[in-house]
């Protein structure tokens, strides 16, 4: 068991699976280096630097206490003076990558709503949700590792309470309560998750087994051309030959038919508000 009572991972693939409290310590700036011990020049900035890059590259399992203090060039047990183990540094992680800078349309939508977040000089909250899920995607491009963290009790730090700050703030135009506000945001960042998800399955399968995704379906044509001729499937048998091309931009449509829903939702509430 952890030091705050919960289950620490062994894998350090759960985020808040460690010793919460020293996490929050951390993140917050209330754990810095004792004065004695680890190699001049050590920072914990540049251990988490470090743990980000070599996970960027060949992936979570590879973040090691040992293979740090390798890429660092110092002893692993002076690590350990700095972050209590991988679990802990997970947090640490996740905080970083969460508060790499969000593309302006946010920053500015977000600076808006401080003032009037429903008049006629309100932020275009479209163009948030947009620029929120375009941003989230790229994020987990750069860092596909995230797909692997199980964040259902993640450990909230200064980055990841800005990210959420900004984002509410892009947001408040909608006039929703607090609650949806948080659901639009959750819903947003489930639809990315699941096409970033799909998109590097795809890549690792290539990586595993060799085959092209063109090679992989041309395996199985003449099986499934069998089966549309078959009658079995007549729904599948009629659809267009380009149904499944990959020109098709599932990332577009989707984005616009959640946009167009949360229109949907705020045309209603005002319509609401005006007949009250």
């Amino acid at each position: 068991m952890a030091n705050d009572g919960t289950t620490a991972a062994t894998d350090g693939t759960a985020t808040g699976s460690g010793d919460t409290a020293r996490s929050l310590e951390l993140l917050w700036g209330g754990g810095e280096r004792p004065s004695r011990g680890p190699k001049p020049g050590l920072t914990l900035d540049r251990i988490v630097t470090a743990a980000v890059a070599v996970a960027d590259a060949e992936g979570l399992s590879a973040v090691s206490m040992r293979r740090l203090s390798t890429e660092l060039g110092t002893g692993t047990m002076s690590l350990y003076r700095y972050v209590p183990g991988k679990a802990e540094l997970l947090d640490l992680m996740l905080d970083r990558v969460l508060g790499e800078p969000l593309p302006a349309p946010v920053e500015e939508a977000a600076e808006a709503a401080g003032t009037d977040a429903t008049g006629p000089g309100a932020p275009d909250w479209r163009a948030a949700v947009d620029t929120m899920a375009r941003s989230y995607l790229d994020n987990l491009r750069r860092h596909p590792w995230l797909l692997k963290i199980n964040q259902a009790r993640t450990v909230l730090g200064p980055s990841a309470l800005r990210g959420l700050e900004l984002a509410l703030g892009g947001l408040r135009g909608m006039g929703l309560r607090d609650p949806e506000l948080i659901g639009v945001i959750i819903t947003v960042n489930s639809f990315v998750e699941g096409l970033a998800r799909t998109q590097a399955d795809a890549a690792e399968a290539v990586r595993q087994t060799g085959l092209s995704d063109e090679e992989f379906w041309d395996r199985q044509r003449p099986y499934l051309e069998r089966a549309m001729l078959s009658g079995a499937y007549p729904m599948m048998a009629t659809m267009a030959e380009d149904t499944f091309s990959a020109d098709f931009d599932h990332f577009e449509f989707g984005l616009r038919r959640l946009i167009a829903g949360f229109e949907a939702l705020v045309r209603e509430r005002a319509e609401a508000a005006t007949t009250a």
